[in-house]
């Protein structure tokens, strides 16, 4: 068999499953960031799972939109202020063709992560807090080239790491977490004034950007216990002054928003609430 021709079994593969790893092993459970326990799906899970996806899929047809960033509430993080849990990627080929979802996954239990391509009612199915879900609908400019390097496997790794950290600090590439590797692609998409190739340079420009995590307030004994009991949290990319002074900044649904509205390029909010 060519490469070639493998690469169309792969593809050939995910479509059937509507799930897989892009261009990388399938773990056995993947997640991001939740916890590592199994939760039997029942036929309500199942069933609002598949609504939470028309509802998304129904609205970008709607507004006969192809690609747009989608958040889910995966945890409870009101504690810190904060409404979503996790971002990916939403989009479909053209119009007609089946909608996908490109993101990064925890590989469950472990430090590692990997980049997924899911169908949309997947991704709904990783035992959520509530079934709202968030989108982030780009400007035309954007979203053609948006759209575009989601087709493009390869592409996407450009700024991904499989070293995660459930917290990672954003201005550091010893971990990326899932609304990292989202964010560091946006900004390969938006830098017009420079080419993004790896990592460092994603961050070099949001930084230049004005882009501002979020920071949570995290005491000692959280993060100890965060540390020694949870393989998919690290702190020890973060600054010693912001670190030991309990403030732990990290890219969240909430930051990323604000970040690309306050770029006043045409970005859309729309929230679909479950009822």
């Amino acid at each position: 068999m060519s490469r070639l021709s493998k690469v169309g079994a792969r593809r050939a593969l995910c479509a059937a499953i509507a799930c897989g790893a892009l261009f990388g092993l399938m773990p056995a459970s993947a997640s991001a960031g939740q916890a590592c326990t199994e939760v039997p799906l029942t036929p309500d899970t199942i069933t609002q799972a598949m609504a939470a996806a028309q509802r998304v899929t129904a609205e970008l047809e709607r507004r006969q939109i192809d690609v747009a960033v989608l958040g889910r509430m995966g945890q409870d993080l009101s504690a810190y202020g904060l409404r979503y849990s996790h971002v990916g990627f939403v989009y479909r080929e053209k119009p007609g063709a089946p909608w996908r979802i490109a993101h990064l996954l925890n590989e469950c239990g472990t430090a590692k992560s990997d980049l997924w391509y899911q169908g949309v009612g997947n991704f709904f199915l990783d035992d959520m807090y509530r079934f709202d879900a968030l989108l982030l609908i780009p400007p035309k400019p954007v979203a053609e080239i948006l759209r575009a390097r989601l087709m493009q496997g390869p592409e996407l790794r450009t700024v991904f790491d499989s070293h995660y950290s459930m917290v990672a600090y954003p201005f550091s590439t010893r971990y990326q977490n899932s609304n990292t590797w989202v964010l560091e692609t946006l900004a390969s998409v938006e830098a017009k004034d420079a080419k993004i190739g790896d990592r460092e340079q994603a961050q070099a420009w949001l930084k230049m950007a004005g882009y501002q995590p979020s920071e949570m307030q995290l005491g000692p004994f959280k993060r100890l216990g965060g540390r020694m009991f949870k393989a998919n949290i690290a702190f020890d990319d973060h600054p010693n002054e912001l670190r030991f002074s309990d403030r732990i900044r990290t890219v969240t649904v909430d930051s990323v928003q604000r970040f690309l509205l306050a770029r006043q390029e045409g970005w859309e909010v729309t929230e679909l609430t479950a009822p």
